[in-house]
Formats: structure tokens, C-alpha cells, sequence
């Protein structure tokens, strides 16, 4: 079960906390987070199969997160669902 984690605490000295998971596929090679050399505005973590990501964040202050789905008779989607987050982060 992938996760998502927020504690927003505004007048703290560290204002958000993001904690979070991916095990969908723990099998599907991944990069762990870092600047994009191709989309140096995005920081992320990076599915190496399709390209895409689960959670980033720019420079412009944009974030975006995705997790996963269940089901056994779910059809193979024509993309993969990181690229929903990659294309709105760029």
C-alpha cells in the first residue's frame, strides 16, 4: 500500500513534513529523489521503466503526488499513471 504523509505546522521552524512510500511494484527499477538533468526545475524520484514519478515538487513551488491502485481486473492503462505527476509538474 503506497502511503502519503503530511504534518503542516506553520509556525514551526520546519513548516511541512512530507513522509511517503512506493511499493507498488517493488521489482520496477526506480531513481531515489533527485534534480531532473532533463527537467532541472522538478525534483523527484523517477520510475526508470516508464520515465514518470510518484511525488515531486519545482522550484516553482508545485507538488504533486500520486498513489497507487488495487484490483485484480484492472486493464494495462495505454500510459503510465507517473506521467499525470511529470506532466503537471512541468
Amino acid at each position: 500500500m503506497c502511503l502519503v504523509v503530511f504534518s503542516w505546522q506553520p509556525g514551526n521552524a520546519q513548516p511541512l513534513l512530507l513522509l511517503a512510500n512506493r511499493d507498488e511494484v517493488k521489482a520496477r527499477p526506480s531513481a531515489a529523489l533527485a534534480q531532473w538533468s532533463d527537467q532541472p526545475s522538478i525534483y523527484a524520484g523517477r520510475d526508470l521503466e516508464a520515465g514518470g514519478t510518484w511525488l515531486g515538487v519545482t522550484a516553482q513551488r508545485r507538488f504533486a503526488a500520486l498513489t497507487n491502485i488495487r484490483g485484480d481486473n484492472l486493464t494495462k492503462p495505454m500510459r503510465s499513471r507517473g506521467a499525470l505527476v511529470s506532466d503537471y509538474l512541468t
